[in-house]
């Protein structure tokens, strides 16, 4: 009974999508556990660039069936324009797209709470996509929340219709100033709910237990980053679901025993979208030229993304508490042409210098502590052997694998599934 899990391991943008397009050859099932559409997963080949939002990212392959699972929250309206734009790819959605009955929906409601509780905030607001993520996770922690598998029950709009008047009376108590007409944010919701039951809805956790007693492969595919985790993020800067290894258990009804292998995603360099702590952020020339050689813009806002060295006291944190097996650095290419890259080792935190990551990390907090490192001219994206790195590309790999203790098998060089450097 095998299942691998795929997880980011920074403020998330580390290139997950890319990968699980690049694994999915070896899989039989490919399941997003966590998460809504405030991720973008970018793939990139024959041309083309996709962003998927919530479909998983192994739905371009014939040989996997993806799985929705009970984890993550769904947009109907988001998921039915994805649906749309995938439509020229000839998929079979009933046969390779599964949607868990225990999934919970995101209300028009909820998108307007959101916009309504970030407005209230102020100056002190967390930067949230306004996707309503939150106040979803929050009705399902809540047990007021819609889930999939009510669109099955006759008095599903009843449900829903208590649900959303609760969520206008408390829009009204945030007492802001924000413009919709819920009607027409309605009457699209229902045409995707439509769209939405065409889909084959599954009991995910009998089908993912039978599944693996068959004796198939499953890849576990996270969303965000294990920074931005619920529990074991920056919190309050932190996404409303676990983002962490613990995340696929809850996320897909699997079993810890199940799991083998741990696949974590970190970049080169380090990013953050949004608000919140970043200790190694720049904001001088190198931080504006990684920000422009590597395109750093949000896959779902548009944001620009804030750019920092690498930060190898947050990133061992997330290898740990995700039992990583195996590293796979993206963007590698990004970083050619520094004469020096800078590899943040420890922190000077309250008079003291610390190697792990403490309750805060807020700028007033502590400062970092560099070491540099020479780095590398040589264009790296026609590159396809590991031999063909430059020697300081290939001790930059080492020092990172001896400070991780983890073997870096992956190297990404461009954004197209076949810049993809196997070690």
């Amino acid at each position: 009974m095998r299942v691998d899990l795929l997880l980011g391991l920074q403020w998330g943008d580390e290139g997950k999508g890319k990968i699980v397009d690049v694994l999915t050859k070896d899989y039989d099932i490919i399941a997003r556990f966590q998460g809504g559409p405030n991720a973008g997963h970018t793939l990139e080949f024959d041309g083309i660039k996709h962003v998927l939002h919530t479909i998983p990212s192994g739905i371009f392959h014939e040989n996997a069936t993806n799985v929705v699972g009970n984890g993550v929250v769904i947009d109907p309206v988001i998921f039915q324009k994805e649906l749309q734009q995938l439509g020229r790819f000839d998929i079979d959605f009933r046969k390779s797209l599964l949607i868990s009955r225990k999934a919970h929906l995101i209300l028009p409601t909820h998108r307007l709470l959101d916009a309504a509780s970030e407005a209230a905030k102020g100056k002190a607001k967390i930067g949230s996509t306004l996707k309503g993520i939150g106040p979803a996770y929050m009705d399902k922690t809540g047990r007021n929340g819609l889930r999939v598998g009510d669109l099955e029950l006759p008095d599903w709009k009843a449900k829903y219709r208590s649900l959303a008047d609760k969520h206008q009376a408390m829009i009204d108590f945030y007492n802001v100033d924000i413009q919709y007409d819920l009607k027409e944010l309605e009457a699209d919701f229902f045409k995707a709910i439509e769209r939405l039951q065409d889909l084959a809805f599954i009991d995910s956790e009998e089908y993912l237990y039978q599944a693996l007693k068959s004796g198939k492969k499953i890849l576990a595919e996270g969303a965000q980053g294990s920074l931005l985790d619920i529990d074991f993020g920056t919190y309050p800067f932190v996404t409303s679901s676990n983002t962490t290894a613990a995340g696929a258990c809850t996320g897909l009804g699997i079993a810890p025993g199940s799991i083998q292998e741990v696949f974590g995603i970190f970049k080169a360099y380090t990013t953050r979208v949004g608000s919140g702590p970043f200790p190694t952020e720049l904001f001088d020339e190198d931080g504006e030229t990684m920000g422009r050689v590597g395109n750093e813009f949000g896959a779902t806002t548009g944001r620009p993304r804030r750019c920092g060295w690498l930060d190898l006291v947050a990133l061992k944190y997330a290898v740990r508490i995700n039992g990583v097996t195996r590293l796979m650095m993206m963007k590698a290419d990004v970083l050619s042409g520094f004469e020096t890259i800078k590899v943040c080792t420890a922190y000077h935190y309250q008079g003291k210098q610390i190697s792990h990551l403490p309750y805060s990390i807020e700028a007033h907090y502590l400062t970092p502590v560099y070491r540099e490192m020479a780095g590398w001219k040589e264009d790296l994206t026609g590159m396809t052997k590991a031999s063909e790195l430059p020697k300081e590309l290939r001790a930059y790999i080492s020092f990172l694998e001896e400070e991780l203790e983890v073997p870096i098998s992956i190297v990404s060089v461009g954004p197209d599934r076949t810049q993809t450097i196997h070690r």
